[in-house]
């Protein structure tokens, strides 16, 4: 079992940063794979990065690519995701997400929600134009 807390989020103008943080807890830190995801008001969530479990490989929805940057920290037990030249079409509640890595056996996989195990409990983002 593994528990997320997010922290940050908030308003921001167009072009402005953010970063997002999560903490997991649990004993198996290093065995996740570790994402962020993003629901717009009447959208169905969608994914936005994914960093493997032991930080070696990335990946971003091409909406992000260059402007987004996941990270994590396997000492503090602790994923970032730092959003710069922000748009108003990133205004959505983002989540993050853990999931064991056994799971995820092609690229697709990190893709889908449903491949990940534990969520954090949302954090707004508002970016305005």
């Amino acid at each position: 079992q593994a528990q997320l807390v997010q922290s940050g989020g908030g308003l921001v103008q167009a072009g402005g940063s953010l970063r997002l943080s999560c903490s997991v807890s649990g004993r198996t830190f290093s065995s996740y794979v570790l994402g962020w995801f993003r629901q717009a008001p009447g959208k169905e969530r969608e994914f936005v990065a994914v960093i493997s479990s032991n930080g070696g490989s990335t990946n971003y929805a091409d909406s992000v690519k260059g402007r987004f940057t996941i990270s994590r920290d396997n000492v503090k037990n602790m994923v970032y995701v730092q959003m710069n030249s922000l748009e108003p079409e990133d205004t959505a509640v983002y989540y993050c997400a853990a999931g064991e890595r056994t799971k995820f056996r092609f690229v697709f996989d990190y893709y889908s929600d449903r491949k990940y195990d534990y969520w954090g409990q949302g954090t707004q983002v508002t970016v305005s134009s």
